[in-house]
């Protein structure tokens, strides 16, 4: 009997002990783990300013969080910039949050910081038992300069009269180097670029546009934005000149419909009507906007040097078939469908017409785009773009020098067109213009070559 006793004392300790294994290893393997937390903060930046904001999230997928302190320190003092604690679950070595987002304000500015060096601390901890009962720690410290003072914009130019519709060109000096700068009109924001004044890395010129249905009264000015995020707003003087553009009606026949809409893959841009009429509307609005990006996106692909001189040349022995900016009314048997403006001029010559480059610069685009058919975009420089629209043959191709007069290809009929033309466009920092500006020699001395001169003598260029 006594050595059954024995027995059973012995299962029990042997059974007592797997218990204790077993916690021992649940909390090694679970309340014991040795994995930091993760930063997942954008800490990409060199430079705070006062628009600066820390942003990211903060995890441990482990243990949970524990705490979360961040600061800037300058001169060994602390500024908090953000400090959170989570609670266990509870019980000991494991947390209730796991990842938390973060957003905090970094102006140094409101911490009383000064512009200068410091660093930015971060400390984050987990609810894990490991040292001794302190948890895991990740801890970030990296140095930064702290920059509350914007940039400071100079405007060199001094006289800027821009129509409805048309293109003005100011010259500015900022006072430090800008991530960004160019100038604001209204919602549209036209890039400066340097450069085109040698020795004067600061000194920038851009081209700006006032769009054809902007009105007198659109806020126009120079911004500049630092690597600190540090923004400035200079307003310059410019008088906008009204203009008024044409209204015109536009006819659909079913021959057109016909003739046109089987060419044009409307599949894109959803489900496919079973009517040619509905798959023109789908054609004039959709297609046309998504050809419009396609064709100002060439912005993106412009250089700091001035390929043009002079004024540009037009579609030689043409007549011009529609305006800048015309109001378009289209009509189905004698029912207003829709309404959209055309952003270019139409010239008409003789059949399949040599076209010539406006003026000198560089192919960068040469394709087959939707409605505006086998195209040709040319980049002047400095943000300015001319485009060639229904062209029936191209002989250039991207990436090549062109002279003014040389010649691109020929006039044709491709995209949604009736009858052989060309389509000529200008483009100013991603929106089209009225070309007709760039055919004026007068308007070209008074509005822009003179400007540079006058800049180049005041900054003692030759």
């Amino acid at each position: 009997m006594r050595e059954k006793k024995e027995s059973r004392k012995g299962r029990l300790v042997l059974l007592l002990l797997l218990v204790l294994l077993v916690v021992a290893g649940w909390l090694s393997f679970s309340r014991l783990e040795g994995r930091p937390p993760v930063v997942g903060l954008d800490l990409s930046f060199e430079t705070l300013g006062s628009h600066a904001r820390l942003t990211g999230t903060v995890s441990d997928e482990t243990s949970g969080l524990k705490e979360v302190w961040i600061a800037l320190s300058r001169g060994g003092v602390d500024k908090v910039l953000y400090s959170n604690t989570w609670p266990s679950d509870g019980f000991p070595g494991k947390g209730t949050t796991l990842e938390a987002a973060i957003d905090v304000d970094a102006d140094p500015g409101k911490l009383g910081l000064k512009d200068g060096k410091a660093r930015l601390r971060i400390r984050i901890t987990d609810h894990s038992l490991r040292n001794w009962l302190k948890g895991n720690t990740t801890y970030i410290e990296k140095e930064i300069t702290i920059d509350t003072k914007p940039p400071g914009v100079d405007i060199i130019s001094r006289s800027h009269n821009v129509a409805r519709g048309g293109t003005g060109l100011v010259i500015y000096r900022l006072s430090e180097a800008a991530e960004k700068s160019g100038v604001r009109v209204g919602e549209n924001f036209f890039p400066g670029y340097s450069g085109y004044f040698k020795g004067h890395e600061n000194v920038y010129i851009a081209f700006f546009a006032l769009g054809h249905l902007h009105k007198r009264g659109t806020e126009i000015w120079v911004e500049a934005e630092d690597s600190a995020g540090n923004i400035t707003k200079q307003g310059f003087y410019h008088y906008i000149i009204n203009k008024q553009f044409k209204k015109d009606r536009i006819n659909i026949s079913d021959g057109f419909l016909n003739a046109k809409i089987p060419t044009m893959n409307v599949e894109p841009f959803g489900k496919v009507p079973d009517n040619n009429l509905d798959k023109y509307l789908i054609i004039n609005s959709k297609m046309r906007a998504d050809n419009n990006r396609t064709i100002l996106s060439n912005t993106d692909k412009t250089e700091a040097i001035l390929y043009w001189k002079g004024r540009f040349k037009r579609l030689p022995g043409s007549a011009t078939r529609a305006t800048f900016a015309d109001h378009r009314s289209y009509y189905y048997k004698g029912k207003k469908v829709d309404d959209k403006y055309h952003l270019g001029l139409d010239f008409a010559s003789v059949r399949q017409a040599e076209v010539p480059a406006a003026n000198g610069g560089k192919v960068v685009f040469a394709e087959m785009v939707g409605i505006y058919g086998k195209t040709v975009v040319i980049d002047h420089g400095f943000g300015l773009l001319s485009s060639y629209s229904h062209m029936s043959s191209i002989r250039v191709q991207e990436g090549e020098r062109v002279q003014r007069g040389d010649v691109l290809g020929r006039t044709g009929v491709t995209g949604l067109v009736g009858g052989d033309h060309l389509h000529f466009g200008v483009i100013v920092g991603g929106l089209f213009v009225n070309p007709i500006e760039w055919f004026d020699a007068s308007w070209i001395k008074n509005n822009i070559t003179s400007k540079l001169d006058q800049a180049k003598r005041s900054l003692g260029e030759r």
